[in-house]
């Protein structure tokens, strides 16, 4: 009996690092960049500064690079931690899969802060990345110093009021339509349409070339947005 247990945790532990050893990028990592093996996904990010840790989650569709205007201050006098979340560039991902949520965002940034070390950090969500923030802080406010949320585009349950259904439908279309518009082959007219969706009409000829690059790079990144959690002033006031 004790021999099978032994060759049982044998083939366990054997298993275990042949998977941990195939979590590895399929794509090229910028030299700027370092990578951990995150819940079974390569995750990007990166890392410099010294001092107490910001953790900077970008929103969609962008990557780490939204936050480079940022980056170099903050550094300065902290230890700054810019993610790309699971699908985002670098990888160059087709929108195909199951295994992208706000939740799951938010279970890899928690596993990355650990992993890292960082203990308590300030958590930094711009848009679609303050929802991953949130959900971070309600799984794991242990991790939470503060949390930032500039433009931060999170669910609440509010009065069905006129304006309210105005708001969400504004939102449903404009995310229906831009996933609608990925699906004809292409992508730079979806972008130009969802953006100035959102801007106004000329918005995307506004952006500077690198600025259109980063939405190009990772627009397929709608194709996986199923929704958001819902998130309650009570909810809120746990970790307020």
């Amino acid at each position: 009996m004790r021999r099978i247990v032994v060759s049982f945790l044998f083939a366990a532990c054997t298993s275990t690092l042949l998977w941990a050893q195939e979590v590895k990028p399929n794509w090229p990592i910028p030299s700027e960049l370092k990578w951990e093996a995150i819940n079974g996904y390569p995750m990007a990010y990166r890392d410099a500064g010294e001092g107490t840790p910001i953790v900077l989650v970008h929103g969609s569709p962008s990557d780490y690079r939204i936050w480079n205007a940022q980056f170099s201050d903050f550094s300065a006098g902290y230890r700054v931690v810019a993610v790309s979340l699971r699908h985002f560039y670098p990888e160059r991902w087709d929108g195909t899969g199951t295994d992208f949520s706000i939740e799951q965002h938010a279970e890899d940034v928690a596993a990355l802060i650990k992993k890292l070390n960082l203990g308590k950090v300030h958590l930094v969500g711009h848009s679609r990345g303050g929802a991953v923030a949130v959900e971070v802080a309600k799984s794991h406010a242990e991790l939470i110093r503060t949390l930032v949320l500039p433009d931060g585009s999170i669910e609440m349950p509010v009065s069905e009021t006129a304006e309210a259904k105005e708001a969400g439908d504004f939102t449903k279309r404009v995310i229906g339509t831009l996933q609608q518009n990925l699906k004809t082959g292409d992508p730079a007219k979806a972008a130009k349409i969802f953006i100035d969706m959102f801007g106004g009409p000329g918005t995307w000829a506004k952006y500077s070339e690198p600025a259109k690059e980063i939405v190009l790079v990772n627009i397929y990144s709608a194709l996986g947005d199923k929704g958001r959690p819902i998130s309650t002033c009570a909810d809120v006031k746990e970790f307020g």
